[in-house]
């Protein structure tokens, strides 16, 4: 990761401190001497309004981290298509090891994408194709959606939002006296609140005044969803049914085709994770437990797409999303989206969004649901 060369912090990283949050007249703090590790000296400080101490390396992402140099190849294997224990195996370290930083930098990729929202300048000037990305946690017993928000003209992924429902489709005896057992899972709504609260965000972002086009399906809670909003008058919903398709190689109906380009980005986003995400492969051991753990590692593929990879390497096309929205001026790389650690207080989150953070979505149908509580490390 990056080096902090010539560092001086812009606030307190205690987060009960009141210079934490904002330094209206410019951030006070003294030197208090250094300590020296094998490699670097690194110079400590103390605050001028709480007088706590603290180091350089509290404002780096491999704060309180044993073996901080599994960070950047962790993150690479994980948009990779390498499980867990994969990744384990190549690097010589714990299964567990990489399951705590998977974690680590899932919370850290969600605060850098809510980071990139409050710093888009032009706001929401583009329409937005929508539609849930289908998985499920601990077993298909326990199917979720996540709600997919992608821009259609740069790509960019403007957020995630998870929609636990029941399962669908034909059951048997077996599998319908098993389902009587699982506890049951908190809906949050389900599809229709997960598309009220996507539609809560984009009219955040959006410019006022100016309508917002979504397109989407036609599935019914969406539709439901869309009605049932305060802010519907300024949203428009392009509304593409899917449509019934002959066999494989058969020519496209006019609707098909109709439906397939204005939803090709979230069609061509939901194929990208099933191929390089080890978890959502269509046959594969390497599934998730918790729904927070899948959209951890949901986020960091998000961040992945959207300020490191090029739109397409085919063309290729090395612009990122990132870059067609004006977030930044050239693509990523991992050790620029690792550089510097992200407060949770400093930052706007929306409820969904702190839950996650905080690991408070629980699946019941695991003993153990532990949250996320450390409060003074990532």
């Amino acid at each position: 990761m990056e080096r902090l060369q010539g560092f001086r912090p812009g606030f307190c990283p205690w987060p009960d401190c009141s210079d934490h949050r904002e330094t209206h007249h410019g951030y006070r703090f003294f030197r208090h001497g250094h300590y020296r590790t094998a490699r670097r000296r690194v110079p400590r400080f103390r605050c001028a309004a709480c007088r706590r101490s603290f180091s350089r390396q509290s404002f780096a992402t491999s704060y309180y981290l044993k073996r901080p140099e599994l960070l950047l190849p962790v993150a690479a294997g994980l948009v990779a298509g390498s499980a867990h224990r994969q990744i384990a195996r190549s690097l010589g370290c714990a299964g567990s090891t990489v399951t705590r930083l998977s974690a680590r930098l899932g919370r850290h990729a969600l605060l850098l994408q809510a980071l990139a929202l409050e710093d888009l300048e032009e706001g929401l000037i583009e329409a937005i194709a929508a539609d849930h990305f289908e998985t499920f946690e601990f077993s298909q017993d326990c199917p979720f959606g996540v709600l997919t928000l992608v821009g259609r003209d740069s790509w960019f992924v403007y957020g995630l939002d998870p929609a636990p429902h029941a399962r669908s489709g034909k059951v048997t005896p077996f599998q319908a006296e098993r389902l009587a057992t699982r506890p049951r899972i908190p809906r949050r709504g389900g599809y229709r609140g997960s598309f009220h609260r996507g539609l809560d965000l984009l009219v955040a972002l959006g410019r006022p005044g100016m309508p917002l086009v979504l397109s989407c399906d036609g599935k019914g809670p969406y539709v439901e969803a869309h009605r049932a909003h305060p802010a519907r008058d300024r949203i428009r919903l392009d509304v593409h049914p899917n449509p019934l398709r002959g066999p494989k190689g058969a020519p496209r109906s006019p609707q098909a085709r109709a439906r397939d380009r204005a939803l090709y980005v979230v069609d061509q986003l939901h194929g990208l994770l099933r191929h390089t995400r080890a978890d959502h492969k269509r046959e594969t051991i390497a599934f998730g437990r918790r729904l927070n753990a899948i959209l951890e590692r949901l986020f960091i593929a998000m961040v992945w797409r959207n300020f490191i990879k090029g739109r397409s390497e085919r063309r290729p096309d090395p612009d990122t999303p990132a870059m067609r929205v004006r977030l930044t001026d050239r693509p990523w790389t991992w050790q620029r989206v690792l550089s510097r650690r992200l407060f949770p207080r400093r930052i706007k989150l929306t409820p969904v969004l702190r839950d996650l953070y905080r690991r408070d979505w629980e699946t019941p149908v695991l003993p153990i649901n532990r949250p996320h509580r450390l409060r003074h490390a990532a």
